[in-house]
């Protein structure tokens, strides 16, 4: 197809096909003035300037880097495609929340707090072995997560929005009922109308004292209000906030049992070289008319 191809990396310009018109927008400038011709959008990854496809009137794919794509629906013009970034940032993803998991449970931020105050003062702490993960929204990132999980003896649970038997996965309906008996709760369920507030008062009652819920999904998929009311009974380790980015003096900051990170699972030092050659492949596909890989399902996409 005729027509401009913007790509975030120099790398996908000098390896894009014979053929492709292809210019690198980082997303760190000012974009190029004129957007009439582009056809193929690869967000930058981070600044994500979705506002850009309202200017591309030939866009035909919208290449996210992300896994979610919810913010960007609205701004894709009529007769275009949206794909994300589902399975490059499983890697990334599941070692931060293993890394805010044992954290929490061996009070790795305390022993740091205390070390900067010279301070030996030992207690021992809970355990990662032996606890019943609960992974809600049990996908490919959640997957990569089991996998890190299985090797510290852990018992995981499987939820996602369908059962799948076939899997042991449970369906959402299940929710209520695994929560009284999970140890820690993974979310990496999408941010979506039917899972805003998934986790709010109701399930957090559910849960037992001391219980520790990672956020490394997105962030109003867990009621912050809900959390802050519990006042430290269930703890959180929280890579997504509601709202985002957490501004100063908000009350999670100081939230007792809260540990927080500023939104960086994903985006690990394995994330770029695969999202590179991700993109790549998908030039490689654009050009040669094979249908590109992963797809949004909308209903005019």
């Amino acid at each position: 197809m005729t027509g401009r191809v913007l790509v975030p990396w120099t790398q996908n310009r000098d390896n894009a096909p014979d053929g492709l018109r292809v210019e690198v927008y980082d997303g760190s400038a000012e974009p190029p003035v004129d957007l009439d011709d582009v056809v193929f959008y690869v967000l930058p990854y981070g600044a994500e300037p979705v506002d850009l496809m309202r200017r591309m009137p030939r866009l035909r794919a919208a290449q996210l880097l992300t896994a979610g794509y919810e913010h960007a629906v609205n701004a894709l013009p009529e007769g275009a495609s949206l794909y994300n970034g589902r399975g490059l940032h499983d890697a990334s993803t599941a070692e931060h929340a293993l890394g805010l998991i044992l954290a929490a449970q061996r009070e790795l931020p305390l022993w740091a707090a205390e070390q900067s105050r010279h301070s030996w003062d030992p207690h021992y702490t809970r355990s990662l072995a032996d606890s019943r993960v609960l992974i809600v929204g049990y996908g490919s990132i959640g997957e990569a997560i089991e996998a890190r999980l299985l090797p510290f003896e852990t018992d995981v649970v499987r939820l996602a929005r369908r059962p799948r038997p076939d899997a042991d996965v449970y369906g959402i309906d299940a929710l209520h009922g695994l929560l009284p008996e999970a140890d820690v709760v993974v979310i990496v369920a999408p941010h979506t109308p039917a899972t805003e507030g998934l986790v709010g008062a109701a399930e957090l009652a559910l849960l037992r004292d001391d219980a520790l819920v990672v956020n490394v999904g997105r962030g109003p998929v867990l009621d912050t209000a809900a959390l802050l009311a519990e006042n430290g009974r269930i703890r959180a380790a929280l890579d997504v906030t509601d709202p985002e980015p957490l501004p100063p003096g908000h009350p999670l900051w100081d939230a007792p049992g809260v540990y927080l990170t500023p939104h960086v699972a994903g985006g690990s030092a394995t994330f770029y070289p695969r999202a590179r050659r991700f993109v790549d492949e998908q030039l490689r596909r654009w050009s040669v008319g094979e249908p590109l890989l992963n797809r949004v399902a909308l209903d005019h996409g």
